[in-house]
């Protein structure tokens, strides 16, 4: 169908990503609008001169996304949520309180007493750090000083140094189909600062009260409390949020982890994803994204985030710190472009902005190519070692059952029947493995009724050992925790 306009680089490959790239472009312009049919996956293929099964995974992915829908005897077609862009508008005014560019939830860590030498740590939330790329790291400091001019080096751009934030509005536009630009990106001290920051910039205007799902990072509530707003809780299910019990909350914001729910590891649904958007809409409210792991999805490629489709509505916040270390503090915010100059006006007040030479070095980081590399690598590593995990307690726990999608760092894992959480993770520790119950991630309410169940990390052991806390574990349940 010649009218689509789908150009394709076929020596580039990823055809499937390509055609996705160019109906979301097309709806996003409003060349396609909302209701029209789209061809058959068949006779896209014939005229694209592609595989049916190339335009098929193209289609998936962008009814995922909620893009598109798909309805028997009615074929595919643009979602009617899927909106093109408003026109541009030029980027705020700095604010006063802002001088111009260049101018002056995380899961907790286990207890120490725990991680006794030649443990087993299972603890999730924490990515390999045996593994950070310490010599392209400081290939990329010495680059960035080398080119650096000394103006560089005073105070720095409190919505973070152009060079970072163009390079992420690229990265996050090829690799998780977000909608932005340099200008709406903000440069924050990983996830947990953009999401204390964000939700102060909601109080000032108004906000009260912020939903989050249930369950949740125990780490993400105290944080959260600190700012002053009321925390309401919203239960999730197997396809994510439950948006018809956010809706019955005064809620005018929500924090989801829609690509890999922690801890539950589900994937937010198409249908699920379009009522969190037309319920953002409708109350005129904001959907602050926690994309903490996204970049790493086993089974197919992530679904894109909820910003690429209402980017007017959602903030989109990320960091490296799965992807590298938690200790480089570098994360970023996406957002609406009035949020967006809020949130440097909060820096500017506060703490002045970022520091810049790791921005700089994290920007020829990603330029080079050395992050997309280093999360290739990494996505092999985890793969295995999570299939490794997985396999070995079926084998060793027969009983359990592993929830969520083959992604991230961690598995939920629902116990066999009869046991008692609390006991297998004492039993556990005394075994020599360090596990997390999944209970004190529920609400009190829903903790009573939830299948007792541990979120474990697979990230900092290799195979092997992974093999071995799984047996350990399968031991700790058959003598003593359960029955």
């Amino acid at each position: 169908m010649t009218d689509l306009h789908l150009p394709l680089d076929r020596s580039a490959g990823r055809l499937s990503a390509q055609i996705a790239a160019g109906f979301r472009g097309a709806i996003r312009s409003g060349r396609l609008t909302a209701g029209t049919r789209l061809p058959s996956s068949r006779d896209l293929a014939r005229d694209l001169e592609v595989s049916r099964g190339v335009v098929v995974t193209a289609y998936e992915q962008l009814i995922a996304e909620g893009f598109l829908v798909a309805r028997r005897g009615d074929g595919t077609r643009v979602a009617r949520l899927a909106r093109p862009d408003a026109p541009a508008s030029p980027p705020p005014s700095p604010p006063a309180a802002e001088a111009p560019p260049g101018s002056p939830a995380l899961p907790g860590e286990p207890p120490g007493d725990l991680l006794e030498a030649g443990a087993h740590d299972l603890w999730p939330g924490t990515p390999d750090l045996g593994a950070f790329p310490r010599e392209r790291w400081v290939a990329a400091v010495r680059a960035s000083l080398r080119d650096l001019p000394n103006e560089a080096l005073t105070y720095p751009d409190h919505g973070g140094v152009p060079a970072l934030r163009a390079e992420l509005a690229g990265y996050l536009g090829r690799v998780r189909a977000a909608h932005t630009s340099p200008e709406q990106v903000v440069v924050m001290n990983g996830v947990a600062h953009g999401m204390s920051t964000v939700v102060r910039a909601l109080l000032a205007t108004g906000h009260r009260t912020l939903a989050v799902e249930d369950p949740t990072s125990v780490r993400q509530l105290p944080m959260l409390e600190a700012t002053g707003i009321r925390l309401v809780r919203v239960p999730v299910d197997r396809h994510g949020i439950v948006v018809g019990a956010l809706a019955r909350t005064e809620a005018r914001a929500v924090l989801v982890t829609p690509a890999h729910q922690f801890p539950t590891g589900v994937v937010l649904s198409p249908e699920r994803r379009a009522e969190l958007i037309a319920w953002a809409r409708e109350r005129d409210a904001l959907v602050i994204e926690d994309d903490y792991d996204a970049e790493f999805r086993y089974d197919r490629d992530p679904v894109g985030c909820l910003q690429g489709v209402a980017s007017e509505r959602v903030v989109l916040l990320g960091s490296v710190s799965k992807a590298l270390a938690p200790a480089l503090r570098l994360g970023w915010a996406a957002a609406p472009a009035d949020l967006a100059a809020r949130l440097r006006t909060h820096r500017a007040h506060t703490d002045l902005g970022a520091p810049v030479l790791e921005q700089h070095a994290l920007a020829h980081f990603i330029g080079s190519g050395w992050y997309d590399r280093h999360l290739r690598t990494m996505r092999r590593q985890y793969r295995a070692r999570r299939d490794a995990l997985v396999a070995a307690l079926r084998e060793h726990v027969p009983g359990a059952v592993v929830r969520g999608v083959s992604a991230g760092i961690h598995v939920y894992v629902e116990l066999p029947k009869g046991c008692d959480e609390d006991r297998v993770v004492d039993a556990a520790a005394r075994a020599g493995v360090v596990v997390a119950g999944a209970g004190p991630m529920w609400s009190p309410e829903r903790a009573r009724h939830a299948p007792p169940a541990l979120v474990l990390g697979y990230a900092r052991m290799g195979e092997g050992r992974l093999t071995e806390a799984a047996g350990l574990l399968g031991r700790v349940i058959t003598q003593s925790a359960c029955g």
